[in-house]
Parts: structure tokens; sequence; C-alpha cells
């Protein structure tokens, strides 16, 4: 869970430069975001496959 709270962090951050002009850091901390996001829902199908699979025996 503190992957997309993470993600979240830093999409605030990049929303609230993009408001003030800082448009480097916008993009930066976006795609930081963006990835963090992506790394989240991996792990997440990964466990749901796995958990609808092998542990469910």
């Amino acid at each position: 869970m503190s992957l997309l709270k993470w993600a979240l962090i830093f999409l605030v951050i990049s929303l609230v430069a993009a408001l003030f002009g800082f448009t480097g850091i916008a993009a930066a901390s976006a795609d930081i975001a963006r990835i963090l996001f992506y790394i989240f829902v991996v792990i997440f199908l990964v466990l749901l496959v796995l958990g609808l699979t092998i542990f469910r025996a």
C-alpha cells in the first residue's frame, strides 16, 4: 500500500509544481508517480493471480 501512497504524493507534488510553473519538477514528479503506479499495478496483478491459483489449494 505504501507504493500507492508514494505515487499519490508524487502526483500531488507534480500538480502543485505545475500550478506554480515549475514545469521540469512537475514532469519529473509525474514520471515518478506514473512509474510507481505501474509497479503497484504489476505487483497487485501478480498477487491476485497467485491468490486465485496457487494459494487456493
